[in-house]
């Protein structure tokens, strides 16, 4: 038993410090995304969606923009946050690994869906949010494999 919790405070102190780099062209301090109000809420993790909360982090982010990965990482699969065919045109993200975390990101047509990409390399290109949140401050939702906050990494 010792030893197993010895494994997990090395595991955990391992992803201590971790920061994430600049996820978004023209974005290079990862400025997140406040409050756009009535509908659309905040970006903050936790916020109120409804009946459930937000399980994310959302970074700023120009739709169209070029979406850098933060270290380097390992992309392990396609990913999407939504079944609802109305919001198609966003559909689409990746599941990736790096610097001993398990992190999502959503909105992002990707250039791969598998394979290594070195930090500050292209992951992809931002989808166009406008065309299915009309008004919303477009960003990149990060999101933890766990759906732990992800907010100590920024």
């Amino acid at each position: 038993m010792k030893q197993v919790v010895v494994f997990l405070a090395v595991l955990c102190c391992v992803c201590e410090g971790v920061r994430f780099g600049q996820l978004c062209a023209g974005n290079p301090g990862n400025t997140k995304r406040g409050s756009d109000g009535p509908p659309y809420g905040s970006g903050h993790y936790g916020a109120s969606r409804g009946s459930g909360t937000h399980r994310g982090l959302d970074i700023k982010c120009t739709d169209g923009q070029t979406v850098y990965a933060p270290f380097d990482v390992t992309i392990e699969r396609r990913s999407v946050p939504y079944t609802d065919p109305a919001k198609a045109a966003i559909n689409n993200g990746i599941q990736m690994r790096g610097e001993n975390l398990c992190f999502k990101l959503f909105y992002i047509q990707p250039v791969k869906t598998s394979g290594s990409v070195r930090k500050g390399q292209k992951l992809g290109t931002l989808l166009p949010m406008q065309r299915v949140y009309p008004g919303i401050t477009s960003h990149v939702h990060v999101q933890m494999c766990d759906s732990s906050d992800p907010t100590r990494y920024f």
